[in-house]
């Protein structure tokens, strides 16, 4: 019979993320198995780990050895701490290899390297191991990608599987409750890797299965209720965009009137973008929204300003600001200031704005920093709400479905919050740049709609290229720019693939940008996956 501190424990996964390219894959599949995952940094405290009270933790893959000077760990303590509160424990990968060498064992740089597909073969079969009622010499394709290699086990462990080189591919000591998979289970490469999660989580450690949406917004409304004073009035920064109108319908059902949304204009916005979405607030959402047209504020800063990172920061402290003189206006109208702002940051946001373990700094690889979060001013005056930071896309728009958010605009494409700033390289105000491009996406844009196939795609848009090439028009010899098209399809935008358009459908439209807007001469187009490239060029 388990002690009682079991049966107290909350029913959370919590992933321990060593920088791996796939940890936030492993927090979504745990996820679509109804059970709320969570990611921290591996090297976080064992305070920050006891806090968040987990049933079940996971040792995500990392890019480092364990031999390497600094090769992240997790904290002094945690092998006492998951054995005393009867924690399973998963290590997948460089995860696995941690387990090994911080409980005894011995991990070396493996005489072949493993990478890519390969078959592993069951060679110790038991219903309460990782591979349940799987049969001895049972095979399975799976995804490898390690350089080290586990040869010599801790006392009690026993290998399960093995790959078809001979390597360990999967380990476990079912009477501490410690298991490592040397494998991505979380890839779709993995054949059966979801299927391993279901078994490990459901039959072997005991999870329940009660994760949903419906309970997400019920606690998501107390939580801001209880953040919010019944006096406190709160600013909602509309973009347009799925996320901030859904974090906005959240919050307006939490505390009603004391919401005041704003949208602003920064000149950075798409082709007709601000009478459709101000319609669109008006007449299906109902949502009371101030607009603020700041372009000229915006691009005033940004005048001769070519650098990506500066360009962002330049329009998240500018969108601050904007709120800022918003406030001071609203707290006259309403003899209160407000104290708080509203995002619809998503967990995305989060991981990509933090850096990775073993660099000194913490959690997964910075690709870019967010206007929503590395972008603010370390001055801000508003408090952050975020009620969205938490959960991935398709989580957000589940979200907006519940509380009867149109599917049309649920469904819209995402926006960078940067908005066209990073869709033209190098100085965004240097000549009819803005302009160009707005058409170019107009055209683009509308042919996917026309084609029927928007839904089947995750984003997509137009790029200026700051470079003119050589064409003939009209008999006659131009100097003209170049535009770029870019759709991908994805389930987070954490990872991406690029669309595979017909051929004629990408004739046609070539032709009707080079026939409609002027200035452009050349239509380029970006095949290219993420990673390696982000999905926004800047």
């Amino acid at each position: 019979m388990e002690p009682q501190t079991q049966s107290k424990k909350s029913n959370r996964v919590l992933i321990l993320d060593y920088g791996s390219q796939y940890t936030h894959l492993i927090t979504r599949r745990i996820r679509s198995l109804s059970v709320f995952s969570l990611c921290i940094n591996g090297t976080s405290s064992l305070n920050s780990i006891t806090e968040l009270n987990p049933h079940v933790i996971i040792l995500s893959g990392g890019p480092h050895s364990v031999h390497a000077d600094g090769a992240p760990c997790f904290p002094y303590g945690f092998i006492e701490y998951v054995e005393k509160e009867r924690i399973h424990v998963l290590g997948i990968c460089y995860g696995l290899q941690l387990l090994v060498q911080k409980l005894g064992g011995v991990v070396k740089i493996g005489e072949k390297h493993e990478y890519g597909r390969m078959d592993i073969e069951v060679n110790k079969n038991n219903d309460k191991g990782l591979f349940g009622n799987k049969e001895i010499g049972d095979k399975q394709i799976v995804w490898m990608s390690h350089g080290d290699e586990a040869v010599k086990l801790p006392q009690g462990f026993e290998v399960v599987a093995r790959s078809n080189q001979g390597a360990v591919a999967a380990i476990e000591n079912r009477e501490r409750r410690f298991y490592g998979l040397q494998y991505h289970p979380e890839v779709t490469h993995s054949v059966e890797g979801m299927d391993t999660l279901r078994h490990f989580l459901f039959d072997i450690c005991g999870v329940t299965a009660d994760w949903n949406m419906e309970d997400v917004l019920e606690e998501e409304i107390k939580v801001v209720k209880a953040m919010v004073g019944p006096e406190d009035h709160v600013i909602c920064a509309l973009s347009g965009g799925v996320d901030s109108t859904v974090a906005a319908t959240l919050v307006h059902k939490a505390i009603g009137d004391r919401l005041h949304c704003v949208f602003v204009d920064n000149g950075l916005l798409r082709y007709k973008e601000q009478e459709r979405v101000m319609a669109t607030f008006e007449s299906d959402l109902h949502l009371p929204v101030t607009c603020i047209d700041a372009t000229e504020e915006f691009l005033s800063k940004l005048k001769g300003v070519t650098e990506p990172e500066m360009k962002r920061k330049i329009i998240g402290k500018e969108f601050i600001n904007i709120f800022d003189i918003f406030a001071h206006d609203l707290e006259k109208k309403v003899g209160k200031k407000p104290t708080y702002l509203v995002q619809g940051t998503l967990y995305p946001d989060v991981i990509e704005s933090c850096p990775p373990p073993g660099s000194g700094r913490t959690h997964s690889h910075t690709i870019k920093s967010h206007h929503n979060v590395g972008g603010l001013p370390k001055d801000m005056k508003l408090k952050l709400i975020e009620p969205l930071k938490l959960l991935f896309k398709d989580e957000v728009r589940a979200l907006g479905r519940i509380m009867n958010i149109p599917v049309a605009f649920l469904n819209r494409h995402p926006f960078p919050g940067p908005g066209l700033a990073v869709r033209i390289p190098g100085d965004v105000t240097a000549g009819n740049s803005l302009d160009v491009l707005r058409q170019v996406d107009e055209i683009f844009i509308q042919s996917i709609k026309d084609a029927g196939i928007y839904d089947e795609i995750w984003q997509a848009f137009a790029v200026f290229l700051p470079v003119k090439t050589v064409g003939v028009q009209g008999d006659q010899r131009t100097h003209s720019h170049a535009v770029a098209l870019r759709a991908v399809t994805s389930q987070d935008g954490m990872t991406a693939d690029w669309y595979y358009f017909d051929f004629k459908f990408l004739d046609d439209v070539s032709r009707k940008i080079c026939n409609s807007v002027r200035g452009v001469n050349r239509v380029l187009l970006d095949i290219t996956s993420k990673p390696p490239s982000t999905i926004e060029w800047e």
